[in-house]
């Protein structure tokens, strides 16, 4: 069995076009006055063409929209994608195919399209529950629309998970608290909850710098925000299964366990990112940024991507390191040892006596004491790499 099979295989379509963006986000998104889906839908038939004959023989889990704002796309392009994964590869019984959705961009008819295209989850970007705070983050829909957004998602698929972003301007522990409550009465079976980071390249890291994004919570306040989080999640039945992604049992992201699980998926579209083993080798694909020549690139070169890099056993092992210890269910010892060609060392004990880490069962994960600080404790754990 080779080393991706551990995770499984994915497809992640990146639609790159959004009505505005975001100060917060540093997504590769694009505001375009017109879109030609027409030019899009061949690009995307072409490419999913092509990899498929690099990895024919697999069996699809998981398909994945996202964006960009993926509610933008025509249903006829979703299903002509959709029509063309299903000739290309032999997909799993229980599939997973979600497409990422903004309120302003829900309409139920649309949604009704987007089912009898395949698409079987939807992940609504709602992040917040208060107007004020949707017009800080440079939103544009209300409240209101977001909840009749979500009553129309959730009437028309089984599942449906949605985002809120915490740490806001402004707000305390306990306001968030109050949100967070009202947000668990109305999901489904998933949410996503990121705490705010301010990114460089951004209109939020711009006004940062200059001193005029005011009202941050204090790191101290953030954190209490986060154990509130885990406290009324773990109470609502959703518990954490990865750093900021909250689930019933069984209603995992699938698509992103692949990732998190070191699997194998391909990434088509603009900016879109892939790790696929082939002869045996697992190689890092990326795309250019920019969607026009990202089209350019399928119709000039017959494929999208830039230069492919080989993935040495070592990096593999350190990326398997990195996205595992971001789940709750951790890395297997015996599968890095392997990737690495040696024993997997782990000489910060203290790591495991002051219970950030543990090991059981063949397998190391973060405690939920260690969850906090994850990232230093990855960069305690590679240097024994």
């Amino acid at each position: 069995m080779e080393d991706w099979q551990n995770g499984g295989f994915g497809l992640y379509i990146h639609w790159p076009f959004c009505q505005a963006k975001c100060p917060y986000c540093d997504f590769n998104s694009h505001v375009a006055a017109t879109i030609d889906q027409s030019a899009w839908e061949r690009a995307y038939l072409s490419e999913i063409e092509r990899v498929s004959r690099e990895t024919s023989g697999r069996v699809l889990n998981t398909v994945f929209f996202g964006g960009g704002t993926p509610s933008l796309m025509d249903p006829e392009l979703v299903n002509a994608i959709l029509s063309k994964v299903r000739d290309c590869w032999t997909l799993a019984n229980d599939i997973e195919i979600t497409l990422e959705a903004n309120p302003t961009s829900v309409e139920a008819g649309r949604f009704h399209g987007y089912r009898d295209a395949g698409v079987n989850r939807v992940s609504m970007g709602i992040q917040s529950l208060h107007d004020e705070d949707l017009k800080r983050l440079g939103r544009l829909h209300s409240v209101s629309e977001a909840r009749k957004a979500f009553d129309i998602a959730r009437n028309t698929f089984d599942r449906v998970s949605f985002d809120l972003i915490y740490a806001r301007q402004g707000q305390t522990p306990e306001a968030w608290r109050a949100e967070l409550r009202e947000a668990l009465s109305m999901a489904v079976d998933h949410l996503s909850l990121y705490q705010l980071t301010i990114e460089q390249g951004t209109a939020f890291g711009d006004r940062y710098d200059r001193g005029l994004l005011r009202g941050l919570p204090s790191d101290d306040s953030a954190a209490d925000m986060y154990f509130v989080t885990q406290e009324e999640c773990e109470k609502a039945g959703m518990p954490a299964y990865e750093v900021s992604n909250h689930a019933q049992n069984g209603s995992e992201s699938r698509h992103n366990l692949i990732y998190w699980r070191y699997g194998d998926y391909a990434g088509i579209g603009p900016g879109a990112h892939g790790r696929l083993t082939l002869a045996g080798q697992k190689y890092a694909i990326d795309t250019p940024l920019a969607p026009s020549q990202w089209l350019k690139f399928v119709d000039q070169n017959d494929h999208g991507e830039n230069p492919r890099e080989a993935v040495s056993g070592y990096d593999q092992a350190i990326e398997y390191l990195m996205m595992g210890l971001r789940i709750t269910e951790g890395i297997e010892i015996a599968r890095i040892s392997t990737l690495l060609d040696q024993d997997f060392p782990i000489e910060n004990k203290y790591l495991i006596e002051d219970e950030f880490i543990k090991i059981e069962n063949g397998r190391l994960s973060v405690t939920q004491k260690g969850r906090p600080v994850l990232n230093a404790i990855i960069r305690d754990l590679i240097p024994d790499l």
